[in-house]
C-alpha cells in the first residue's frame, strides 16, 4: 500500500498518498473536507464558474481508496459538503454513487463548520467520534491528545534540485494528526501559518501527498 506508516497514541496508522488516513486494525478509512458540490455553491452565489466535475472526481478517488483498503468503516471529518444547499443540489447520479459507497459499511459524518446540520444521507451524524485510543473531530482542540482532525487544509512545500513542490499534506506529531483536504477544488493553508504552528509540536512532520508520500520536518 502506497503510504507513510506511523503510530499515535498506540494506534498504527497509514497516511495514504490520496490524502486519506487508513487505520488497518479497525478497517477504518478517514477522509476530511470533501467539500462536495463546491462548484455548484460558487455558481449559486455568483462566483467564477468552474467545471462541474469536482464531486465526481472526489467520489472517484474515494471509491478507489475504498477498493484498495476494503474499509468496513468510513469517517468523514466534516465539511463533507460545501454547504447544506450543495448537499441538496447534488445530481441524482452522484447521490446514488454515495449510497453505493455506503452500502455494507458503517459511515460516520462528523459535523463541520460548512455543514453543521444533518444532511439527507444515511450513516451516523456526530459532533465527534471517540474510538479509543483516538478521537475524531473536525477542528483540532488545544490540549487534546490522540486527536484526528481536518478543517485547516494544510499544505507544505519541498524544494528538490532547485524545484519547489507544493502539495496538500498531513501534519503529524505525538498528540494529533491534521488531515489534508480531500476535495478536488479545495485550497490549502501553508504550514507556516500561525494557527498551524501554534497547534503542532516542535517535532511535527508534514507528509506531502502524491504518488510517493514524503515526510519532512513541518515547515514553519
Amino acid at each position: 500500500m502506497n503510504g507513510y506508516e506511523f503510530t499515535i497514541a498506540g494506534a498504527s496508522l497509514v497516511a495514504l498518498g490520496s490524502g486519506a488516513l487508513w487505520w488497518p486494525d479497525q478497517d477504518l478509512l478517514v477522509v476530511s473536507d470533501l467539500h462536495l458540490g463546491k462548484s455548484e455553491r460558487i455558481a449559486r452565489r455568483g462566483g467564477t464558474s468552474l467545471p462541474p466535475y469536482d464531486t465526481r472526481d472526489t467520489l472517484n478517488r474515494l471509491a478507489a481508496d475504498l477498493a484498495l483498503c476494503h474499509a468496513r468503516t468510513v469517517v468523514c471529518l466534516g465539511d463533507s459538503f460545501d454547504d447544506l444547499a450543495a448537499s441538496e443540489a447534488l445530481p441524482e447520479t452522484e447521490r446514488q454513487w454515495i449510497f453505493r459507497l455506503q452500502a455494507g459499511r458503517r459511515w460516520v459524518w462528523i459535523e463541520g463548520n460548512h455543514d453543521p446540520g444533518p444532511v439527507e444521507f444515511g450513516g451516523a451524524h456526530l459532533a465527534e467520534l471517540p474510538l479509543q485510543p483516538l478521537t475524531f473531530r473536525h477542528i483540532a482542540q488545544e490540549g487534546a491528545a490522540g486527536e484526528i482532525s481536518g478543517h485547516y487544509h494544510p499544505k507544505a512545500s519541498l524544494t528538490l534540485r532547485g524545484r519547489t513542490i507544493t502539495r496538500a499534506a498531513f501534519l503529524i506529531d505525538s498528540d494529533r494528526v491534521i488531515l489534508p483536504a480531500y476535495g478536488t477544488y479545495t485550497g490549502g493553508l501553508r504550514t507556516q501559518s500561525p494557527a498551524l504552528s501554534a497547534l503542532m509540536r516542535a517535532e511535527a512532520i508534514a507528509v506531502l501527498t502524491g504518488p510517493t508520500p514524503t515526510a519532512v520536518p513541518m515547515p514553519r
